[in-house]
């Protein structure tokens, strides 16, 4: 029989990450697995047992390949012909935050949990954050694989 972890024994912790440089999805699949609690053992897929995840310099991200060009983000206002585009180089102009929001929001699943979980994603432009009491741990993204960064 398998335990699940109840409410009350529901620890979250506070996570660090620098985005200098960093590719965006790797960044957002390493992000989502800390969101849904996926790198502690305790892991329970219907319950919040993710960490708060405070992301820095996210206006310093990277694209692989031609991505930052040709990619295109999609939405549609719910009128006919509503059907709206735009690319990361637009979005990176006016709202850095949103591109790797966008990218960890579809990594997780569907469903009020995940929105739940997406609510402890706190990202910043740069350096600057409000979360120094809370005793942030680094997560050192950058020298887990030498893919994860792009130096430019």
């Amino acid at each position: 029989m398998t335990d699940f972890i109840k409410k009350s024994e529901i620890k979250n912790n506070w996570v660090h990450i620098d985005a200098t440089n960093a590719v965006v999805g790797r960044l957002a699949s390493q992000i989502s697995k800390i969101l849904r609690g996926k790198n502690k053992a305790t892991f329970t897929p219907h319950m919040d047992d993710g960490d708060f995840v405070v992301v820095t310099n996210v206006s310093k991200i990277k694209f692989s390949g031609n991505k930052f060009e040709n990619k295109r983000y999609y939405r549609h206002t719910g009128h006919p012909g509503g059907i709206k585009e735009t690319s990361p180089k637009l979005l990176m102009a006016k709202k850095p935050e949103e591109v790797l929001k966008l990218a960890v929001k579809r990594m997780l699943p569907d469903g009020p949990l995940a929105k739940k979980q997406l609510t402890k994603l706190k990202l910043y432009k740069n350096d600057n954050h409000p979360h120094a009491a809370q005793k942030l741990s680094f997560f050192n993204f950058a020298t887990m694989n030498k893919k994860n960064t792009i130096a430019n």
